[in-house]
């Protein structure tokens, strides 16, 4: 699976994406109102320094999606503080989203704070916080909720303007119905206000004062962006996951929106297959997940039943039909079943791919083809020559039944090596009585499979085998079988497939190239001397300081390093 292909397969909604390194750690989290145009941006383009570092860490990523923008903003806030990623520099203080608090006090008051702050009934968080202000600003011109923070002996000029009850001297005041109006407003009902607002603005700008309707026209546009709905952060500041699931005849993905203190702060997605009914593989994935601890609630979706969950899980297990918490079990359903759609497109479809080139490789050389053997020699003008095969079985690439060969009789035959890695392998598995594969590959053309073909007679072996046939740029054009050269369609599944167990051999032959390369390169005439360990090759170097001074040097000279007679004499004879 290549970045590339999970990249166009996002999906163009709003979400949070979250990149790992090689270590599978976060190393940054990011939100967007397209996760597909966004999460592409990295990979096309230039960029600056920070980012170009970034982006080679990345190796894979996986994301959250939102029902709006705003969701992902706050998400994003709440990963951010969670994972600390290297590569984000934002929010990873202690600093939060405003909320909008109205104070429990006697005589309550209206106004903007942070999280740690909180003591009375909170409304958001806001990731607008200049909106926000502006929206307390409108409200307290709206609700006549106390304005000081200490009451005064007589009334303020808020109360002679109407923004204020005037506890001061009117201790008895009945709020009940006010904060049930700004509990509506907050919450989202805000026809009756914004009404209001559009007709002054409408009677401004006909009046020519335009100052004020652009100043109205603001105030709009902040209760707007003040009051639109979220559900990533639920104000009753419980601990609770979100779950659901989705399902196909083969696979079950599970999303699991983790909630803590009323915060959405991570996430678990899994796609696995399956056997038996799907509830019971649900339900045993569950158990396994919360065997050591429960959250306060588990909001399971309407895809699970009272009496699957409750025998498991108890009181703690809840199904909601309306509200919030609603919305985000419906959110955890939607994840899951993204989920499972691209896991489909990624994953079964790419083995559809892969199936249609083996049926195809197995027509043409007339036997069903499961097992492949793919062999390639490396040497550099006869230095470090090697041969290498890896294995194709069970429709992926066996990386176990991998093998690196040291080629003992030839230093730069490609013939004689490709003779020789044949008959290391096969007649080993003839006196092992171990099982052959159904074709074998190799990186060449005619010659190179007549002097792998010429072995396998010799040991009479009868396995199906064929030839990698490359052009003058080293890339493959055909394949060679039983003397014909048969052209590959670059378009076609048989060609990309074949080209991938090119591409994999060529690149295991080499870096095992490059590794006895550099072994060869450390490699000293003393270490073939019988009775002399790495200890005395560093006593001798280090005392010596070249290999001329120490076939000078006598046995006397020798032994007084420490090193036996007859060593010494081993020493001076191989060194002759």
């Amino acid at each position: 699976m290549s970045l590339k292909d999970k990249i166009a397969l996002l999906p163009t909604e709003p979400g949070c994406y979250l990149m790992r390194n090689e270590s599978d750690e976060i190393i940054y989290v990011g939100k967007a109102k397209n996760l597909k145009n966004r999460v592409k941006s990295y990979f096309t383009g230039a960029h600056n320094e920070k980012t170009t570092r970034l982006v080679s860490e990345i190796r894979d990523f996986n994301y959250v999606l939102t029902n709006s923008e705003r969701e992902s903003l706050i998400l994003e806030n709440n990963l951010i503080k969670q994972y600390l990623p290297k590569y984000n520099i934002r929010l990873v203080d202690d600093k939060t989203y405003p909320y909008i608090e109205l104070t429990e006090e006697e005589h309550p008051k209206l106004q903007v704070v942070r999280q740690k702050e909180i003591k009375g009934r909170v409304f958001g968080p806001y990731p607008n916080v200049y909106a926000a202000r502006e929206t307390v600003r409108l409200l307290n011109r709206l609700y006549p909720f106390r304005k000081c923070d200490i009451l005064p002996k007589k009334a303020c000029l808020y109360y002679h303007i109407g923004q204020c009850l005037a506890p001061c001297i009117h201790p008895e005041v009945d709020y009940q119905n006010t904060i049930k109006d700004l509990t509506k407003f907050l919450k989202g009902d805000t026809k009756d206000v914004l009404q209001r607002l559009n007709e002054e603005m409408n009677m401004a700008s006909d009046l020519m004062q335009f100052e004020k309707a652009i100043e109205l026209r603001d105030m709009i546009q902040h209760i707007e962006a003040t009051t639109e709905k979220q559900i990533i952060n639920l104000n009753d500041f419980k601990d609770r996951d979100a779950i659901s699931y989705a399902y196909s005849k083969d696979d079950i993905s599970l999303a699991i929106l983790v909630m803590r203190q009323g915060k959405i702060i991570d996430h678990h997605q899994v796609v696995f297959a399956y056997a038996g009914e799907v509830i019971d593989n649900v339900l045993s994935y569950l158990q396994q997940f919360y065997e050591n601890q429960l959250p306060d609630e588990l909001l399971f979706s309407e895809r699970f039943n009272p009496d699957d969950v409750e025998p498991f899980f108890g009181k703690k297990a809840i199904i909601p039909k309306i509200g919030d918490k609603k919305k985000v079990v419906d959110l955890a359903s939607k994840n899951a079943d993204y989920d499972l759609e691209h896991h489909f497109m990624l994953y079964r479809h790419r083995d559809e791919k892969r199936q249609k080139a083996l049926d195809d490789l197995s027509e043409l050389i007339k036997k069903e083809v499961k097992w492949i053997d793919i062999f390639d020699n490396a040497q550099l003008f006869g230095t470090a020559p090697i041969s290498a095969c890896v294995v194709f079985k069970d429709n992926a690439f066996d990386k176990k039944s991998y093998r690196k060969y040291h080629l003992q009789t030839t230093t730069n035959d490609d013939y004689q090596a490709m003779k020789e890695v044949t008959y290391r392998r096969y007649q080993k598995a003839l006196l092992e009585n171990l099982e052959f594969p159904d074709l074998i590959l190799v990186d060449g053309g005619k010659g190179q499979l007549n002097a792998a073909q010429e072995i396998l007679d010799s040991l009479g072996i009868k396995i199906a085998i064929a030839g990698l046939k490359k052009n003058s740029k080293h890339t493959l054009e055909a394949l060679v079988y039983q003397g014909e050269v048969i052209p590959l369609l670059k378009q076609s599944e048989l060609y990309k497939f074949l080209l991938k167990l090119s591409e994999e051999v060529h690149r295991f032959a080499i870096t095992f190239h490059r590794e006895t390369r550099k072994k060869k390169a450390k490699t000293s005439i003393l270490d073939d001397i019988k009775g002399l360990g790495e200890k005395r090759k560093k006593l001798l170097l280090s005392h010596f300081n070249s290999i001329d001074a120490i076939k000078e040097a006598s046995i006397e000279e020798l032994k007084s390093l420490g090193i036996p007679e007859n060593v010494c004499k081993t020493i001076k004879e191989e060194l002759l």
